[in-house]
Parts: structure tokens; C-alpha cells; sequence
């Protein structure tokens, strides 16, 4: 059966500031770094081997993937690096403290920006402190405003389509550091979780989740690697 295993990146320093992040590109800190390096070291401890990785062009997805290969002895592994597995497009929340903005606007409303299935935040400032436009590794693509959870499936779905599954129908183990709403648009998709039970998943930083794949590439087991190895 192929192996999948999913690796939402280590905490970033936005993740510590309680910052809206999306896009930005933010540094992990000492503790993602330790996060990544002790995913490493639990997957090799688990027996988990790869043959290629695929990561965001994010920084903190980057190098969370790269320090639990090296934690693996596996830093040599080839690599595919995409925009289509960034986190989601924060708009004009992108830089914003939640607790700031939930006294602003409302805890209601920032948990329909936050968790809705296909609301998406207010859209970003053009020229704005947070505009990615001109970003070199965006160049050529529409960077979105904002995005929806369902905006943001709607892009990872065909990378995983032309990418990612065929390495796995042609038996590759495949590991993949992202974030977590792209994550979260890869487990609906494999596990069949509905528009409505979609939004109350949380993925924790720097914990692996192992899926087990028929080879239609249907999930027949998924669980997060440090709850098996407490068992």
C-alpha cells in the first residue's frame, strides 16, 4: 500500500505572535525547529522512509521539511517545491493579531473568516505592506486577494491530481511539508470530510500524520505518528 505522510510546518514566529500569516513568509521559531527535528527522529524511529518530498515555496514549510530529512539521514531525497501548497490567503487579515481582530469585528465573525468552508477574509490592500504581487515566486501567477478554504482546495486538489498521486500509483513513499489549511484541503479529500466536519479540524505544527493508501489512493488508515508511538 502506498505511504503518505503529511507534515503541517514547525511553529513560525506568526504562530507564537497569534498573527494571521497565509502567505507571509515567516521564520520558524526555536521551538519549530525543535518540532521539525523530533518529527524527523519519530518518523525514522517508526521505520518511515521516503522517496520524494513536496513542500510549499514557503520558508517555514521549506525548512521544516529539510530539517526532518536531515534528522532522517535522507537530506538528499529530491524535492518539488510549489506555490499551489502555500497556506491559504489571508487578504486583508494577512499581519493581524486574531485577538486584536476579534475585538475589532467580533469572535462570530472572525470564526466565519476562519473556519467557513467558502467565506473568504476581506481581500488584501494592492500595494499594500502585505501585497505579494511582485513576489519573484509568483511571478507568471494570479496571487489571490484572499482565499476560502474551498478556494484554496480548488488549488491544491490539481497539484495533487498531476503531481503528487501519480509518485504514489507509481509506488514512490511520499512525505509533504505544508501548512495547515493545505493539509487540511488534502485530508478532506482523502478522507471524505464533509464541507460542515471540515471546519472543526485542527492540525497541529510538527506532528506527522501517516496515511496508509489502497492503491486507488483511498485512505485506509490515517493517524497522527506521536499518538501511535504513545500507545
Amino acid at each position: 500500500m502506498p505511504t503518505l505522510v503529511l507534515i503541517r510546518h514547525g511553529q513560525s514566529a506568526w504562530n507564537l505572535e497569534n498573527r494571521f500569516t497565509g502567505w507571509w513568509d515567516v521564520n520558524l521559531t526555536d521551538q519549530g525547529v525543535r518540532e521539525a527535528r523530533e518529527a524527523g527522529v519519530a518518523m525514522a524511529a517508526a521505520g518511515l522512509d521516503f522517496d520524494i518530498g513536496f513542500t510549499s515555496v514557503q520558508t517555514r514549510a521549506i525548512k521544516t521539511l529539510n530539517i526532518a530529512l536531515e534528522a532522517m539521514g535522507r537530506l538528499w531525497l529530491p524535492l518539488e517545491k510549489d506555490w499551489q501548497l502555500n497556506e491559504r490567503h489571508y487578504g486583508g487579515l494577512t499581519g493581524l493579531d486574531k485577538a486584536e481582530t476579534a475585538a475589532l469585528h467580533g469572535d462570530d465573525q472572525v470564526h466565519v473568516w476562519r473556519r467557513s468552508f467558502d467565506v473568504p477574509p476581506p481581500p488584501s490592500e494592492a500595494g499594500g505592506k502585505y501585497d505579494m504581487t511582485h513576489d519573484r515566486r509568483y511571478a507568471g501567477i494570479a496571487v489571490p486577494s484572499s482565499e476560502s478554504l474551498k478556494d484554496t482546495i480548488e488549488r491544491v486538489l490539481p497539484y495533487w491530481d498531476s503531481r503528487i498521486a501519480p509518485e504514489l500509483r507509481a509506488g514512490k513513499r511520499v512525505v509533504i511539508s505544508a501548512h495547515g489549511n493545505s493539509l487540511r484541503a488534502l485530508v478532506k479529500h482523502l478522507s471524505g470530510i464533509s464541507d460542515a466536519d471540515i471546519a472543526s479540524l485542527e492540525i497541529p505544527t510538527g506532528k506527522p500524520i501517516v496515511y496508509q493508501l489502497d492503491d486507488d489512493l483511498n485512505a485506509v488508515e490515517r493517524y497522527y505518528l506521536h499518538e501511535r508511538n504513545a500507545n
